[in-house]
């Protein structure tokens, strides 16, 4: 009897004991399932993805006699993601035939609006465009905005990219097929699904491989979602509860939307393509509602392994994927017969010459970056989905590359020099947008931005200031100078010495000549005599902002900037004295397509039109006839080009700047260990900039002469006045009582005086009320 007592006392304590145990138990997985309850309802009822900022080049606008060829076009086409095919009948589809070219644009929230995609036609002849019209009444169209090239985006830490839709625009094909093929049951389980598992399990033993998975939509979604790909029995766990309270809290149609969004579908170098939206696009340059039945087909094959059925490393083994998947989607009667045979004798993907425009442009969007930080927190950029429409324009992208990489492999057969590098900056002449930037030689393989992070000495880059300045302090454009030795003491107690690159000493001569043909000896000699405080002075304003020690040296450009800083003051003085400041951004736009800021156009006058004027003449004459003359090979002389090569000590940087009439570029030429190239800045990057304005199809410079300017035949060599029938003569122009032939106003024969056109025009009748 004692013995049953004692065996009943253990029994009941081992009975309290797991019952307090069991109860403890209830409690933590209690607690757990709450926290992990949290984890879901704090991710999934917040911002779920992090969206990257996008970036646009500037949209093409397409009208009669615009300068563009059906090649130039087509290539745009592609960098935008469009597609070829035969008579284009969706957005994104092109046709190019007989120097013509069909195609459907695709809807594009610009900042005035939703612009609907539309069906054109655009015929060219003589490398112009000729007409353009709807392809199906035949209206003609005075001007046309295509869609822009998507060229980068800024990404979050993980590197991932979607595009996020809604439950309405996925397809119901693509939608019935994916829970054919992974989840029939996805409407009727609650999270978990053995009888998928089942299922599964038969159709894989009954094809030979696998063609299912027994894993519902929710559990991959919470895999994807919330958890890591490791293989572990507590992962599992934490999965399956996971899945649970996942159904519990959000409908069918949320979770399967988020799915449609999340699942991982492949890599863009090194951007994760996330979502069918995106896939789309990535695969087969279609919007995901344009996809045909073979594609979505592909797409769901996919989801089961996006590496092994990559369609473009592996085509057989996606090939074969893609069937199975058709097998299925005729079966459970989402297609009939005929659209079975036809998808089986579809690519697996479109064979076309792709172009893609994912970050090809790594310099500019440098400064995408650049100007955007300023504005923005590092996490706006990479997770709230901004929209930014740059200035970038791929067709001057493009020559610049090709010639920089061009002339630089030239320069170096010719000169046997190695490892030369280059940097270009192009900018619209009249708002200061940049349209091209090149930071080397080999775009996407350089980390190093040299358009913004080369630091160089400048070398005669720098001189226009200086005879700036000394034409706003009474001198005129035949002012005479001495270009003769000079000693300057300087403030340590030393002295130095400057030289002229010829070694020669060409005493008296007009002070345009001496900017002409960049003599150091006038230019010292006219500088200490203005001051060197009113010539940094004239550089501030130019637009330079570096601070630097007021030597004498400066004068010569023995200062060290980037080629985008020395751009800012070229622009200046393109811009008529204006300060323009430059950008690479129109607008940037949210998630939703409101507008969050405009970078309107700012400007300020700085200098006087007339002394402007009175310089960039000169800076004419400095290419006509002084050291730039070696451009006439290159460009035509009716361009009229306005410019200044550079060059600095022992011939280690070469330097040319100027403009036309609607473009602005700088080119630097050196190498990255800072020995000497052997080049001049009329040898060295005089050509890359001859060549790339050649192909631009730049306007002829037109310099319009503002109110108070006078005319006057000048002898060069004596500096007197003469007249038109002198052999010699050379007619200039003078602010008006400064002429040393007083009421000589004749307009010269070979500067007319043009109507004053586009922005500027605005700009200088603001500062003339």
């Amino acid at each position: 009897m004692a013995k049953k007592k004692k065996k009943n006392g253990k029994f009941a304590f081992f009975k309290k004991t797991g019952i307090v145990f069991s109860l403890f138990a209830v409690l933590v997985l209690a607690f757990y399932c709450a926290y992990l309850d949290r984890v879901i309802r704090k991710k999934f009822d917040g911002k779920r993805w992090d969206l990257p900022a996008v970036v646009y080049a500037r949209p093409l606008e397409l009208y009669t006699g615009l300068h563009l060829t059906a090649e130039q076009l087509e290539k745009e086409l592609q960098l935008a993601g469009y597609r070829p095919e035969s008579l284009p009948d969706a957005a994104g589809g092109y046709e190019s035939l007989n120097q013509k070219i069909h195609l459907v644009t695709r809807d594009f929230h610009f900042p005035d609006g939703l612009q609907k995609s539309t069906n054109l036609t655009v015929t060219f002849s003589r490398d112009r465009i000729q007409s353009i019209y709807q392809t199906d009444s035949y209206e003609e169209l005075s001007i046309v905005r295509l869609d822009p090239a998507r060229i980068g985006s800024f990404h979050p830490r993980e590197h991932e990219d979607r595009i996020v839709l809604s439950r309405s625009e996925l397809p119901d094909l693509l939608i019935k097929t994916l829970l054919a093929v992974e989840d029939q049951d996805f409407f009727t389980h609650f999270g978990l699904s053995p009888r998928s598992i089942a299922r599964a399990i038969w159709a894989n033993l009954k094809a030979g491989e696998t063609v299912q998975g027994g894993s519902t939509l929710t559990q991959q979604l919470v895999k994807n979602f919330f958890l890591t790909n490791e293989r572990t029995l507590w992962r599992k766990f934490n999965e399956a509860i996971m899945t649970l309270l996942l159904e519990l809290h959000y409908s069918k149609d949320e979770i399967l939307t988020a799915y449609a969004n999340e699942i991982y579908l492949g890599q863009d170098g090194g951007r994760a393509v996330h979502g069918f939206a995106l896939a789309s696009q990535f695969y087969f340059r279609r919007n995901v509602e344009d996809i045909s039945p073979a594609q979505i087909a592909l797409l769901v094959g996919m989801v089961k392994g996006p590496s092994y059925y990559n369609p473009v490393r592996h085509p057989e083994r996606t090939l074969k994927r893609k069937k199975l998947v058709m097998d299925i989607m005729r079966e459970q009667s989402l297609i009939d017969e005929e659209t079975y045979k036809q998808a089986q004798t579809s690519p697996v993907i479109d064979s076309g010459k792709t172009l893609s425009g994912f970050n090809r442009f790594p310099a500019f969007l440098d400064l995408v970056r650049r100007q955007l930080v300023q504005d923005y927190h590092e996490e706006d950029l990479t997770s709230d989905g901004l929209k930014i429409l740059s200035t970038l324009d791929p067709q001057m992208q493009w020559q610049v590359e090709k010639h920089l990489s061009q002339t630089l492999n030239a320069l170096e057969k010719r000169s046997n020099v190695e490892t030369l590098e280059g940097a270009v900056i192009v900018t619209n002449r009249e708002n200061g947008e940049i349209l091209a930037v090149s930071g080397g030689r080999n775009p996407l393989q350089n980390s190093f931005n040299r358009a913004v992070d080369a630091v160089r000495p400048v070398g005669s880059l720098i001189k226009p200031a200086v005879y700036l300045t000394a034409l706003q302090n009474g001198y005129t454009l035949t002012s005479p100078v001495d270009d003769s030795a000079i000693t300057v003491d300087l403030q340590d107690g030393t002295q130095w010495k400057p030289k002229n690159f010829d070694r020669i000493e060409h005493g008296r001569v007009a002070l345009y000549q001496a900017l002409a043909h960049s003599y150091n000896l006038a230019t010292v000699r006219l500088g200490m005599n203005i001051s060197l405080e009113k010539v940094m002075q004239t550089v501030k304003h130019l637009g330079i902002d570096s601070s630097f020690p007021p030597y004498p040296s400066l004068l010569l450009g023995a200062v060290s900037m980037s080629p985008l800083e020395m751009s800012h003051m070229y622009q200046t003085f393109a811009a008529g004295g204006f300060f323009i400041p430059q950008r690479v951004i129109g607008s940037v736009l949210a998630a939703d397509n409101s507008i969050v800021k405009r970078f309107a156009l700012s400007v300020e006058q700085r200098f006087a039109p007339e002394h402007i004027f009175l310089i960039n003449t000169a800076l004419q004459n400095a290419v006509n006839e002084g050291t730039g003359k070696s451009l006439a090979a290159l460009v035509p002389s009716s361009y009229n080009v306005a410019g200044k090569t550079g060059t600095s000590n022992d011939l280690r940087d070469s330097w040319f700047a100027g403009f036309t009439n609607d473009r602005m570029a700088l080119v630097w030429i050196g190498r990255d260990d800072n020995k000497p190239t052997g080049l001049t800045g009329a040898s060295g990057a005089l050509v890359v900039w001859g060549n790339m304005i050649r192909d631009f199809a730049s306007q002829p410079l037109q310099l319009v002469e503002p109110p108070g300017i006078e005319w006057s035949w000048i002898n060069p060599e004596t500096l007197e006045t003469t007249n038109r029938f002198h052999y010699k003569c050379r007619q200039l122009p003078y602010i008006a009582g400064s002429s040393p032939n007083p009421g000589s106003t004749a307009s010269p024969s070979l500067q007319k005086k043009e109507p004053d056109k586009g922005i500027l025009k605005t700009i200088r009748k603001w500062f003339q009320r």
